[in-house]
């Protein structure tokens, strides 16, 4: 296996470190690379998508919830399929499946209103149908990444390998928001008909990715899908957990929560709440493109300060870099909600919000590194599906709140939430040895 042994925290030496890795792990991450892509193209459009197809607040809440269940549940079921099967026939269904998924959101708005046994189908219950599908691929995307920084650097280089494949696969989230935001505008700025010609290429580019995996990857020393060993295991993994691990995961889970009910709603505010748009250089930008350029510059400072604060970590330690992204997930709801309909305003407090993936390396350093040496990989996998289905029902909370109470409620009660699993992580979370 060759590995990565560049230290830098340069661009050049992120991409150095990537192409030194097997064949296998480069087809895995160029397949991640682009249905990250298509995630972004359209995942972060979608509540105002369904708005647009006719759904209330609490049901743009509830796809929050369903996009929150299927990723809690999915892993194990793809494991299990992936031993079946194998990985390279696996990865090739789940791939088709999500392509699907892009192509049922596509022809959603087409179907219209169908009626069966008397009761009214909307079109926007497609795009919950559609989620089911779309995700399928992203199922195994966490245990990619774990195999690709397992097999590319030492253990006290875990923070700085987390920030070479996150900085790949979010720079493929910026490019996704350059290109519906181009999409948008060239059609018109508003989100219909435009968005649909985003869903066509983000269906295009599942099925181009499904097609370069299937052929070139080859599977030869593949670990990603163990067998799922039943509940009595994940009891027994749970109580195996590491002493860093307990107090991040009920930080971690709090923080999560607090995200998962208003995530959502990020563009509503922006687009129908506030109703922002602006004019630059005599350019006219809608909401829906504006939002776009507003998740541009926070996937910038995103991918500008995820390395720098890796490195920062070495000298640091883990935990106050992994404190400070949790504290810009909490605050950032109660700030958005309450900011003024100004672009300028707007995009200053999206630029705050990109440092808060500064601190993702450097937390999947904080679950890897003591879990390797402690209970083995199970435990990684439990501390993700205990934290992932505690969360489901956030944005559900967030959307009742959102419309039986009001959008300010809903946004201050979850940045209360998120500055609860903060403090909680400040006070009781523990470092990691290797970065004392």
């Amino acid at each position: 296996m060759a590995a990565a042994t560049d230290d830098g925290t340069s661009v050049r030496a992120t991409v150095r470190q990537l192409f030194a890795l097997e064949r296998d792990v480069l087809v895995l991450s160029a397949a991640m690379f682009a249905f990250s892509l298509g995630f972004q193209m359209t995942t972060r459009f979608l509540p105002d998508y369904l708005a647009a197809l006719g759904a209330s607040g609490f049901v743009i809440g509830l796809f929050g919830t369903a996009g929150n269940l299927v990723g809690a549940v999915y892993p194990y079921p793809g494991g299990a399929i992936s031993d079946r099967i194998g990985s390279r026939h696996a990865l090739t269904l789940f791939g088709l499946l999500s392509t699907l998924g892009f192509g049922l959101w596509l022809v959603a708005p087409l179907v219209g209103t169908l009626r069966v046994a008397g009761l009214a189908i909307e079109p926007w219950v497609w795009i919950f149908v559609g989620l089911l599908l779309a995700q399928a691929w992203k199922s195994l995307g966490l245990g990619a990444t774990f195999a690709i920084v397992k097999q590319a650097v030492p253990g006290h280089r875990l923070a700085r390998g987390f920030a070479s494949t996150e900085t790949v696969r979010r720079s493929a989230f910026l490019l996704g928001f350059v290109l519906t935001g181009f999409v948008l505008f060239t059609g018109g700025g508003a989100i219909m008909p435009g968005f649909l010609w985003v869903l066509a290429l983000a269906a295009a580019f599942g099925a181009v990715a499904t097609a370069v995996q299937h052929v070139f990857y080859e599977a030869s020393e593949d670990t990603v899908g163990d067998t799922f060993e039943g509940i009595e295991q994940l009891v027994a993994d749970l109580g195996d957990l590491p002493g860093p691990l307990r107090p991040l995961l009920v930080g971690d889970t709090l923080v999560r929560f607090a995200n998962g009910m208003v995530y959502v709603f990020f563009i509503i505010v922006v687009t129908r709440h506030l109703a922002v748009d602006v004019t630059v250089a005599g350019v006219y930008l809608a909401p829906p493109v504006f939002f776009s350029v507003l998740l541009v510059v926070e996937m910038a400072v995103a991918l500008l300060s995820m390395v720098p604060a890796a490195a920062a970590a070495e000298r640091v330690g883990l935990k106050p870099v992994v404190a400070a992204g949790f504290a810009v997930y909490a605050i950032f709801p109660v700030l958005l909600i309450f900011a003024p309909a100004n672009a300028a305003v707007l995009a200053v407090l999206f630029a705050v919000s990109g440092l808060r993936f500064a601190g993702l390396p450097s937390h999947k350093a904080l679950i890897v590194g003591p879990a390797e040496r402690g209970a083995g990989g199970r435990v990684t996998g439990a501390y993700y599906l205990v934290r992932n289905v505690v969360v489901i029902p956030s944005g559900a909370v967030g959307g009742a709140l959102w419309d039986f109470v009001s959008p300010e409620v809903a946004f201050t009660v979850a940045s209360a939430v998120g500055l609860l699993g903060t403090g909680y992580f400040v006070v009781f979370g523990r470092e990691f040895e290797a970065y004392r």
